[in-house]
């Protein structure tokens, strides 16, 4: 096509009369028969019109094609433009949705946590409400009635003979744990003359189960701590005695509330499970 071109320029540049003359004078030496048969001008300039046309032509086609391809390009560009958009917007909300998805599993744990807690704590304040309950028990059976928010209803109900009872059984206990010839003893003061009514029979009753020799029971001059008072937060004694070896390095502290403690852990699982059967916060 460039080739033409120049042919065609080359063509339609300007000839000047004495060019013009010697090409005519040399044609008409060399060909003296195509000397009468010369193109005018007109034939000339007609070749010279399809020349051009046909240039034109191939320049357009050319042109289209050019046009075409960058098209193509173009569209080929702008789609991948357009997916590659599509492609991080895809991403950017994935990863929003893993977001959400992330906040709303700590928010949902969280709250179950929460209300594990809260089931935890309710479960944990009917057991101690019980216990407190049972501790209120262990006041009627060592017949603490001097104290309001007893009153009556204590004193309707404690036995006195059954807490003294009881009182040997602690005391003989003990002496069985200890197995110590001579020990100290040591109760609340209000419990004191049963303490001394039980004392003699319950040396006995321990040398026999343990064939051993009556031991000496000292009752220390330092007394428990005295039943709870009303609206009162100090230390209390439900009841009970607690025995010691003489150097102190061995205590068997057997006082209803120990008694109570012990009892309440070991019946713990039980508990729970009456109360709440097999759910597990």
């Amino acid at each position: 096509a460039s080739y033409t071109l120049f042919f065609c320029l080359s063509l339609l540049s300007p000839i000047n009369s004495r060019e013009r003359n010697r090409i005519q004078f040399n044609s008409s030496r060399s060909d003296p028969i195509r000397s009468d048969s010369k193109m005018n001008d007109a034939d000339v300039q007609k070749q010279i019109q399809q020349m051009v046309r046909f240039i034109r032509q191939e320049a357009e086609e050319k042109a289209n094609e050019i046009s075409v391809s960058a098209e193509e390009e173009f569209n080929i560009e702008k789609l991948q433009l357009v997916e590659a958009e599509k492609k991080k917007i895809k991403q950017e909300y994935e990863r929003k949705e893993k977001q959400v998805q992330t906040r709303r599993k700590i928010e949902y744990s969280m709250q179950l946590n929460a209300s594990r807690i809260k089931v935890l704590q309710a479960q944990d304040d009917l057991v101690n409400e019980m216990k407190e309950a049972a501790s209120k028990e262990l006041l009627r059976v060592s017949g603490h009635h001097h104290h309001h928010f007893i009153g009556e209803l204590v004193d309707k109900v404690f036995d006195h003979n059954h807490y003294k009872k009881i009182l040997k059984e602690l005391i003989v206990q003990s002496l069985l744990r200890l197995k110590e010839p001579s020990v100290l003893l040591r109760c609340r003061k209000e419990d004191l003359e049963l303490v001394e009514d039980v004392l003699d029979s319950a040396k006995k009753e321990y040398a026999e189960k343990a064939d051993v020799h009556e031991p000496e029971v000292i009752v220390d001059s330092v007394y428990l701590p005295p039943g709870p008072e009303h609206n009162s937060h100090g230390r209390f004694c439900s009841g009970g005695v607690v025995l010691a070896s003489r150097d102190g390095k061995i205590v068997c502290e057997n006082t209803l509330d120990a008694r109570l403690e012990v009892a309440f852990r070991q019946k713990l699982p039980q508990i729970r499970k009456q109360l709440f059967g097999g759910v597990v916060a």
